[in-house]
Order: C-alpha cells, then sequence, then structure tokens
C-alpha cells in the first residue's frame, strides 16, 4: 500500500507521516514541490530518525508517482470527498492521497477521480479539517485493520 502527500508544507507533519508509515509497513510518496527540505530538522524531529526505516520516494508530479507506482487504485482524501474513508474495501496495491495542509487537493485531481474514490473523515459541523498526519493514520489504520493487519508483530502481553 501507498500513501501520497501531494505538495506537503509543514516538516513536522511529513515526519509523523514518515514515522507512520514505517510503523504500518507502507511507501510514503512525496509530490513536489515540498515546502521543506527532507534535511529539515523539524522533519527528522518529528521522524525521530525513521527515514531509515521508511520506504520514502520523492516524485516530480503526481502523474510520475501514480506511472512510477504501476497505476494503482487511487483514493483521494478530501473535504470536499463523496464517501466516507470507511465504506471502500481496501486491497493491496491501493494508494491513499492527501493534500497540502493548508489549502487541501486540488479541485482538478479530485475530479480526475472516480466519485466512489473520493473519500472525507466525518467530523462534527463547523469544522474545517483535522490534521494531516492524523488523517494519514485514521484512514491508513483503517485500510491496514481491512488487509488483518498484515505483516505486523504482536505485541508482547504483560
Amino acid at each position: 500500500m501507498d500513501v501520497i502527500l501531494y505538495e506537503p508544507e509543514i516538516p513536522p507533519n511529513t515526519g509523523n507521516v514518515m514515522r507512520l508509515s514505517a510503523n504500518a509497513g507502507v511507501r510514503l510518496n512525496l509530490i513536489q514541490p515540498l515546502g521543506f527540505s527532507l534535511e529539515d530538522r523539524a522533519l527528522r524531529r518529528a521522524g525521530l530518525d525513521y527515514r531509515e526505516w521508511a520506504e520514502v520516494a520523492v516524485h516530480a508530479s503526481l502523474s510520475e508517482c501514480l506511472r512510477r507506482l504501476d497505476a494503482p487504485r487511487l483514493f483521494g482524501l478530501s473535504t470536499r470527498g463523496q464517501r466516507p474513508y470507511s465504506e471502500p474495501r481496501y486491497h493491496d496495491g491501493d494508494a491513499l492521497l492527501f493534500g497540502p495542509e493548508t489549502r487541501g487537493l486540488p479541485l482538478s485531481v479530485i475530479e480526475s477521480l472516480p466519485e466512489e474514490r473520493r473519500l472525507y473523515i466525518p467530523m462534527y459541523p463547523g469544522n474545517r479539517s483535522l490534521n494531516l498526519s492524523n488523517a494519514v493514520a485514521v484512514v491508513l489504520f483503517e485500510a491496514w485493520r481491512q488487509q488483518g493487519f498484515k505483516g505486523a508483530a504482536r505485541c508482547p502481553s504483560r
């Protein structure tokens, strides 16, 4: 499974997603331009040096990323989505696409997806959005749960 961050802007969010990706065994794909350097201290601090365990790729564009991933089934997350993130049945090889923190996915990207793959995370009325790394965690763990937490280690009993 792949997580794709479209033009991420805030280093600690990407660092948190990097750590999450390493712990969930998924690839993290970053679409340029990035709002920071991959050497940014805030990114490293948030990722707690998980960079060495995370599989991270940087792509010049979303189309390049999708070509390299061999055209995965793509789900876009947006407050303008059509279905709750919990409705689809996720599979190996799927990709989860999240937009930049301050503006979300461009309308052109959202509209390029089939309606059933335009997803949202339910929230109380009047709220704008979740933090990017929290949104990735919510959706990624639902997708992983549906796959029986494939590859996960069991926690030792106490």
